[in-house]
C-alpha cells in the first residue's frame, strides 16, 4: 500500500516540476514585464497654478498609457495614448494637458474641480498592467480675506491720525486757556495792587 503511495508522490513531484520549468521557461521566453514608480503621490497646488503629474514607467513592449480624474463630481478620462503613436485628450482638457514619454502629464491652470485622484495606468502589449495614484490638493487663493486686512489696517492708520490730531488740537486749546486765565489773573492782580496803592 505505501508503494504506489510514494509512486504517485513521485509522479506528482515530476510533474510539478516539469510544469514550472515550462512556466518558467515560457515566462522567460514571452516579452513582456511593465512597471511604473509614481515620485511624488501627493501634490497641493493653487487655483490657476500649473501641476505636473509625474510618473516614470518601464516596460519591453509597446504600453499604452491612460490617465483619469476621479472626484466628488464624478469620474472623467483625461488623457490615453501609446508610445510613440496617437494621443487621445478629452475635449474637457484639451488645451490644457500636456504628455510627455515617460507617462507624465502637465495640467495647466489647475481650478478648484481638478482637486481629487489620478489614476494612471500602463498597458503593455502582452496583458502586463501597472498602476498609479496621485492625490492632488487645489486651494484658494483668499484675496478677500487679505482685501479685508488692508481696509481695516488703513481704517485704523486714519482713527490713529485722527486721535493724534484731536489729541494735538485739545492740548493747543489748553494751552491757550491757560495762557488767558493766566493773562486775567495777572491784570487783575495789578489792578489790586494799584488800586491799593491809591487808596493808601
Amino acid at each position: 500500500l505505501m508503494r504506489p503511495l510514494q509512486g504517485c508522490r513521485g509522479r506528482s513531484v515530476v510533474v510539478g516540476t516539469v510544469t514550472l520549468c515550462l512556466a518558467a521557461g515560457w515566462a522567460l521566453q514571452t516579452p513582456g514585464g511593465v512597471s511604473l514608480v509614481v515620485p511624488q503621490p501627493n501634490i497641493n497646488a493653487t487655483v490657476a497654478q500649473n501641476i505636473l503629474l509625474s510618473v516614470e514607467y518601464s516596460c519591453r513592449g509597446v504600453a499604452t498609457i491612460e490617465w483619469k480624474h476621479v472626484s466628488s463630481w464624478g469620474t472623467t478620462s483625461i488623457v490615453e495614448w501609446r508610445s510613440g503613436n496617437y494621443v487621445n485628450i478629452s475635449t474637457v482638457y484639451k488645451d490644457r494637458v500636456t504628455t510627455f514619454e515617460n507617462g507624465s502629464i502637465q495640467l495647466r491652470n489647475v481650478g478648484m474641480r481638478d482637486a481629487g485622484y489620478y489614476f494612471v495606468t500602463v498597458m503593455e502589449e502582452h496583458g502586463t498592467n501597472a498602476y498609479g495614484t496621485i492625490i492632488v490638493n487645489v486651494y484658494e487663493i483668499i484675496y478677500e480675506d487679505l482685501h479685508f486686512v488692508a481696509v481695516l489696517f488703513a481704517f485704523l492708520a486714519a482713527v490713529s491720525a485722527v486721535l493724534i490730531c484731536f489729541m494735538w488740537l485739545c492740548n493747543k486749546s489748553l494751552h491757550l486757556f491757560q495762557k488767558k486765565t493766566t493773562h486775567k489773573l495777572t491784570a487783575s492782580t495789578t489792578e489790586e495792587i494799584e488800586l491799593e496803592t491809591i487808596e493808601c
